[in-house]
């Protein structure tokens, strides 16, 4: 008999869930978007910015020292730890989230944001060991899942950070949407609600 945590773990598999979540990706972000600007609380506004800000500073980092399945991601960010972007992505959410004051909303969003990261780069890193093979591996051996280590890098190669690729990862397009979330969050609160 399965366990209830294995239960969560195969929802978080399936794939027709999966696929339907894709394709409905926009409107639920939108309909989560409304949901948290009407409540939002003044006095949190600063908070869930900072931390959104930490996010967006880590998932820049890693936009510009990834070459999506053309290399092994072992410069920037991906040198202490083997998925920094969902540890932004954690953040950025967050701090939206936080911008509401609600804890059962945190808590709730911790839980399920966990077992989505899980799932996830358990499925990333089978298509990774495919595409590369022993590298890989020897990656695997030599950085932790989700927790930083720095036994294994030199600041040369933590500090990677490539123009090139920031424009290619669309890293602008993240900015930009994280400054436009905000500024909207910051006039329905100050100057609409006031």
């Amino acid at each position: 008999m399965k366990s209830f945590f294995q239960r969560i773990h195969d929802v978080f598999n399936n794939k027709k869930i999966r696929k339907i979540l894709v394709k409905a990706r926009i409107p639920i972000a939108l309909v989560f978007i409304i949901f948290i600007i009407f409540q939002i609380k003044k006095e949190y506004f600063f908070y869930g910015l900072w931390i959104s800000l930490f996010g967006e500073f880590i998932q820049v980092w890693c936009f510009s020292s990834l070459d999506k399945q053309k290399t092994i991601a072992i410069r920037g960010l991906y040198s202490i730890t083997r998925n920094p972007m969902y540890l932004g992505r954690y953040f950025l959410i967050l701090g939206g989230l936080v911008l509401t004051g609600n804890i059962p909303l945190l808590i709730f969003y911790t839980l399920f944001y966990y077992f989505y990261m899980v799932n996830r780069v358990k499925r990333e890193e089978k298509t990774l060991k495919e595409i590369f093979g022993d590298d890989y591996l020897n990656y695997l051996d030599q950085i932790h899942r989700f927790f930083p280590s720095f036994k294994n890098t030199s600041l040369k190669i933590l500090f990677f950070f490539r123009w090139k690729l920031f424009f290619q990862n669309n890293a602008h397009i993240n900015i930009l949407s994280v400054i436009i979330a905000y500024t909207v969050s910051y006039f329905v609160i100050f100057k609409i609600i006031g």
